[in-house]
């Protein structure tokens, strides 16, 4: 009895250290969202959030794990404080929107240890309508500059049951898994963004904005539903992060909406990262291409070259009579220089971005193209030898301009852990990780080469997305998901509720290429995609990208006229997005009001269950007519079998005063477009 009691007596006081008085706080500029900060006895930070007065995070602590150093974790004390509210609204030169609304609250916490050697650091809050960020500031300190950090210790503990949708962080597929639905007292160690949608029903979506000369934050579930900040692994530094002072972290960030869509329509991530450093941007063009890319991975062509190659200048001649004849702008040739042949996954080594082989004239069909209107999509897949990639990238970005190549996709296929790094010619090779710090400031070399040469940038197998498009406009999009190929050949291909996790995961991160717009609905090999006709239209609104890949063969394209249609007309740059209506891996439909224009595309998506969608068209112009025009799934349509191509086009006009409905199939879709009538 006696020791129940002083367990008891225990827990009471950890409790109340655990919960001490705040001493410092601030709000959302609509007073809905409030973060404390407090330091227990022992001199531990921390900092919790409720909103509307309930608890969403609980005291979550904040700190660091040195190498060779004492942890930045306890016997600390504040020394000062400051608030401030900005309001400093900002316009994107492509995206999702046009107008970006920045309001926020800010808090600055100046922080000193009480004993030895008395490092001191700022953490900083921002706290918005939508979610908040934190990120920690080191200036100089007494006695080291250069400081070796091998974890973050900022955790995230969430105060009410949850659910959580996520990917396994540190295995070897970098981010190309499917998601997982499980209690979020289930995770593991996962990628961000993570999303967490509380039994009450509030969301949460947990992240990092402007990763910068920093290693990609995993997190980790510690125990019930505390999760902490992981850092990727460091490579030949040892240390996951090493850096000099005065430097920041990233901003740890936690997005919060009543809606699952309030996520996507969140402009947090964008808003903690600084401001366009590039300047006029215009040179970009948002738009559509086409390429050899399904036929290399339907098989049936080849990246080497010999009698399968893909990248011929017939071949490609006719990828750019397909294009002009479509309206699309852009023709990605995969295979165009040497390096292919051979085993160069993992191995990229001979890979050269300066000449093409002898059968793809490059000369010959970038004037051909010209005279048609369309702009070939360059491609520079490194096979992860990526210090050989960056002794020719400036000579590569070049060498693509020259040639009126304003996008390229650069390519890192490899395992994750497995990046090849040469610090010298001729010296030892290191490994580093996809998301570690030395590749984040590869793919800022990357870009900033690029924009000398006004070329844009498309990764594949990249490090996370963390809202630098905004800082960098010319990095437009990137993979970092499990894409369209999977449903060439992957086992299993993606299966309905993936794309539509990725409404509410990945793409809260930016915009991502999938590669839609498999009108044949058929892999390698006969293997069926789980999707209807109508859905892969949908996905062009669904999933956003600025650059939209028309994935499919020309051949294929000319079966599906009406289909064709649609994503001739769709546009790829936007105005204003609405999420109207969705639930996380259930269903969603997003509409988007094209850029400089009055029309409006609608996607919508659903998982394997048949499901009635209702949604108003309040936003559009009161008192403007709209022809509709609706590409859905037809009667009987199904993600399997024949059915997945039974498909209807019809039209009706529509005002502001009007609600459209429609059945989307089990695995099923629905796209719109809603033209303004005079």
């Amino acid at each position: 009895m006696k020791r129940m009691h002083a367990l008891a007596l225990t827990m009471c006081l950890w409790s109340s250290m655990a919960a001490a008085d705040p001493v410092a706080e601030v709000t959302s500029p609509d007073g809905r969202i409030r973060v404390q900060l407090d330091i227990n006895p022992e001199g531990r930070l921390a900092y919790r959030v409720d909103r509307d007065g309930k608890p969403v995070l609980e005291d979550s602590r904040l700190g660091f794990q040195f190498r060779n150093a004492e942890a930045l974790l306890r016997n600390l004390k504040l020394v000062k404080q400051a608030t401030r509210e900005v309001e400093a609204d900002w316009e994107l030169p492509w995206g999702e929107r046009r107008e970006v609304r920045n309001h926020y609250r800010e808090l600055r916490v100046s922080i000193e240890e009480t004993v030895r050697a008395q490092r001191h650091f700022d953490v900083v809050f921002r706290v918005y309508d939508d979610g908040f960020g934190f990120r920690y500031e080191m200036p100089r300190q007494p006695h080291a500059t250069r400081v070796e950090i091998e974890d973050d210790l900022s955790e995230f503990a969430v105060a009410r049951p949850a659910t959580a949708w996520w990917i396994p962080a540190g295995e070897w597929n970098r981010y190309e898994y499917l998601y997982q639905k499980t209690p979020l007292s289930e995770v593991s160690q996962a990628h961000t963004p993570i999303t967490v949608r509380t039994d009450d029903g509030l969301h949460l979506s947990f992240h990092e904005a402007a990763l910068v000369d920093y290693a990609a934050m995993w997190l980790r579930r510690v125990d019930g539903q505390r999760l902490r900040a992981h850092l990727a692994p460091g490579g030949k530094e040892g240390a996951s992060v090493v850096r000099m002072t005065p430097f920041s972290s990233p901003w740890r960030t936690v997005q919060i909406s009543d809606r699952a869509g309030g996520l996507v329509e969140s402009s947090l991530i964008l808003n903690l990262n600084e401001p366009n450093k590039l300047g006029d941007v215009s040179w970009f063009k948002p738009a559509k291409y086409v390429g050899v890319w399904w036929s290399l991975h339907l098989d049936t062509e080849s990246w080497a070259t010999g009698s399968k190659h893909g990248a011929t200048t017939a071949n490609t001649r006719r990828y750019i009579d397909f294009a002009a004849q479509n309206g699309i702008r852009g023709v990605l040739v995969e295979g165009w220089n040497p390096g292919w042949d051979g085993m160069w996954f993992g191995n990229g080594w001979d890979f050269d971005f300066t000449r093409p082989v002898a059968d793809f004239d490059l000369p010959a069909l970038t004037a051909y193209a010209k005279t048609q209107a369309v702009h070939l999509v360059g491609h520079h897949e490194t096979g992860c030898a990526v210090s050989h990639y960056e002794t020719q990238l400036d000579a590569s970005m070049a060498y693509a301009a020259e040639y009126g190549i304003d996008v390229v996709k650069t390519g890192y296929v490899c395992d994750a852990g497995q990046i090849e790094r040469q610090d010298s010619k001729g010296g030892d090779i290191t490994r580093e990780w996809h998301d570690g710090q030395w590749m984040s400031n590869h793919h800022l070399r990357v870009v900033q080469a690029a924009a000398k040469h006004h070329v844009a940038v498309n990764p594949h197998e990249p490090i996370k997305d963390t809202g630098l498009r905004r800082t960098y406009p010319n990095w437009v999009s990137r993979e970092g998901a499990r894409g369209m190929e999977y449903n060439a050949w992957g086992q299993p291909p993606n299966p309905p509720d993936h794309e539509i996790n990725l409404v509410f995961t990945r793409l809260l991160s930016g915009p991502m290429d999938y590669t839609p717009g498999i009108v044949s609905l058929t892999g390698r090999g006969g293997q069926e995609i789980p999707s209807t006709l109508a859905r892969q239209l949908a996905l062009y609104v669904t999933l956003y990208s600025p650059i939209q890949m028309v994935a499919d063969l020309p051949e294929h394209y000319a079966k599906q006229p009406e289909a064709m249609k649609f994503i001739r007309d769709v546009p790829v740059d936007w105005d204003d997005t609405r999420v109207l209506n969705g639930e996380v891996g259930e269903f969603v439909t997003i509409a988007r009001k094209a850029r400089g224009s009055g029309t409006w595309a609608i996607g919508a998506m659903t998982d394997t269950q048949q499901r009635p969608v209702e949604f108003k068209l309040d936003f559009l112009t009161p008192g403007q007519r709209y022809r509709a025009e609706i590409y859905r799934d037809g009667e009987g349509a199904d993600w399997r079998g024949d059915a997945r191509f039974r498909f209807v086009r019809e039209e009706k006009i529509v005002s502001a005063d009007d609600t459209m409905a429609m059945t989307l199939a089990p695995g099923g879709g629905a796209a719109v477009l809603l033209v303004p009538l005079p």
